[in-house]
């Protein structure tokens, strides 16, 4: 076993050599910790040598030069504590790389204004004092760093038939392009033929066509075809590439007919994702359908199809399999990207790899979640009622249930949450709840055993990278939180993703509040270093995903062993 798992490992460095790959700067944050006192972190890029150390200088603003403020390399870390930055002042930071006792300027500058608090997040002031429902991530200017597509308003139709649920697009969704330092570059109306509602309004940011900067895809429509009660039951659908840095109209052609959907309940639900199905480029793919029939489409970087897929004829028991999203990664551990529909998967090349036969599920991660294990596992909360199994680990590769809830649920709600909470066991635990027919909670070891049954944290938490140890910290009623509830910090606003675009190997949680988009990043030095974690294909495949269906946290994959 131990042999294969060498060969695998040589086999599939050499095929990913040439992946079609993003190049990103330092990401260079700095942020006040006390009068006085700044901290400065950045990136470990895949591309720096095991010997590489750094050096960090800092700016008065005003002035041209910049002075050096460590005494040593920095070598053991990717952040560093400026105790001399005078309050008051605004000060720019970069860093040098040291290789051999060469050194080098490195890509990417942060800008402060000191302040005599502790204070960890900056923001980017919007145009108007909207909400935001989604933010798309991807680098839209080619300059390295992460620029920000925001939809808006934050509503959200339903198209579930039950009374209550659907209502009347108040106003049309928009897209709004800022760059990663808050500089407003374009608004795109999504129109009346969009509702407003999750499902209808799937949009990606990302560089399918490697020219090196990030375009915007999205569902579109003409006009306004909706029906006097506000329904939109007919009219043309496109898919639409959109310039990222001027949001210009690049490309236009059909989306996936409503041909074949029992009923505007199921044909409303739309996906855009992003898959490396020959292991080297990146595809888009668009999908139609969850709870009964499912096709899905995948395109190469001129959006020409590559192959189709629907869940008819000899897929039959495939329908009602999906979720509110598709899940990406290499689950068969071949180099190339699958598709995680929901509780069943589709190999590169289209064709099903296997389903649970659970039925519709809420949540959905992919990770090396049991270490005992080889490869991934999936963690599924399912919303289809199920007699057994309704919270269950999954293996990646093949669909078979590992363990699950031996007794009956009724709807398992929302995303739930994987993570390594605490130390006290090996891999990552796993979390979710219900509330319909009594409210129930299940916390899981890796391993299968249920270690609380109590609500701890919600039914929607995150987990995140916050402060300077391996275990994650919990974002529970906006505030975050230690395993054993210790608060660590308390924070504003909607979230909309938690994410590492910027600093170092911690994660960013990214909200919302009135005209702000305000981004939270640790300003607690740590004493390790580890290579960005959107370089990691598997986690950054899931940040891509945050702008459609339901948001599932990133996760880490395999290749960082």
């Amino acid at each position: 076993m131990r042999f294969f798992w060498f060969v695998f490992t040589i086999s599939f460095s050499i095929f990913s050599y040439a992946q079609q790959t993003e190049h990103i700067d330092r990401g260079i944050v700095a942020l006040p910790v006390q009068e006085g006192q700044v901290y400065v972190g950045w990136r470990l890029l895949k591309s720096d040598p095991p010997n590489v150390s750094f050096n960090v200088f800092r700016r008065d603003i005003g002035f041209d030069a910049y002075e050096k403020v460590n005494q040593h390399p920095v070598d053991n870390s990717t952040n560093f504590i400026d105790l001399d930055a005078a309050p008051g002042h605004g000060f720019n930071y970069k860093i040098t790389t040291l290789i051999d006792d060469v050194e080098k300027d490195s890509p990417g500058e942060a800008y402060v204004f000191t302040l005599s608090g502790n204070l960890p997040w900056y923001s980017i002031k919007l145009k108007d004092k909207v909400e935001l429902k989604r933010v798309g991530i991807g680098d839209i200017d080619g300059d390295g760093a992460y620029d920000f597509v925001l939809q808006y308003p934050n509503i959200n139709v339903d198209p579930y038939f039950r009374p209550g649920y659907w209502k009347r697009s108040p106003e049309p969704y928009k897209l709004e392009a800022y760059t990663s330092k808050g500089r407003f570059l374009w608004r795109y109306d999504m129109g009346w033929a969009i509702e407003t509602g999750t499902w209808y309004s799937p949009y990606m940011v990302y560089d399918i066509d490697g020219d090196g900067k990030a375009e915007v895809y999205t569902k579109s429509g003409e006009g306004d075809p909706r029906e006097i009660d506000g329904h939109v039951l007919q009219g043309s659908e496109y898919l639409v590439k959109l310039d990222g840095q001027t949001g210009e109209l690049q490309q236009k052609q059909a989306w996936i007919s409503r041909e074949g959907f029992e009923s505007y309940n199921y044909w409303s639900r739309n996906f855009l994702t992003v898959a490396y199905l020959d292991g080297v480029n990146p595809s888009l793919i668009i999908q139609r359908g969850t709870y009964t029939i499912i096709k899905t489409i995948a395109l190469d970087k001129a959006l020409k199809p590559v192959w189709e897929w629907e869940s008819t004829g000899i897929y039959e028991n495939y329908k009602g399999q999906g979720m509110h999203g598709i899940l990406t990664g290499d689950i068969d551990l071949d180099g190339k990207d699958e598709l995680v529909i929901g509780t069943a998967a589709l190999d590169d090349n289209g064709i099903p790899l296997w389903r649970t036969g659970l039925g519709h599920n809420d949540a959905g991660y992919i990770a090396d979640i049991d270490p005992g294990r080889p490869g991934y596992e999936i963690f599924y909360g399912v919303e289809s009622g199920s007699p057994q199994n309704g919270v269950c680990l999954v293996d990646a590769r093949t669909g078979e249930i590992i363990w699950g809830y031996e007794g009956k649920t009724h709807h398992v709600h929302s995303q739930g949450m994987i993570g390594d909470l605490t130390d006290e066991y090996p891999g990552l635990e796993c979390y979710a709840g219900e509330a319909k027919g009594g409210y129930k909670f299940f916390l899981y070891t890796a391993q299968g055993k249920r270690i609380s049954d109590k609500d701890l944290w919600g039914l929607a938490p995150r987990a995140v990278w916050w402060d300077d140890d391996e275990q994650k910290e919990i974002c529970h009623q906006n505030k975050i939180l230690e395993y054993n509830g210790e608060e660590k910090l308390e924070i504003q606003g909607n979230i909309l993703i938690v994410a590492d675009i910027i600093g170092d190997w911690r994660e960013e949680i990214i909200t919302s509040l009135p005209g702000e988009l305000r981004i939270y990043s640790t300003n607690i030095p740590a004493d390790s270093r580890k290579i960005c974690l959107m370089q990691n294909h598997l986690y950054r495949m899931a940040v891509a995903d945050a702008s459609m269906g339901y948001y599932n946290a990133p996760q880490v994959g395999l290749e960082r062993e």
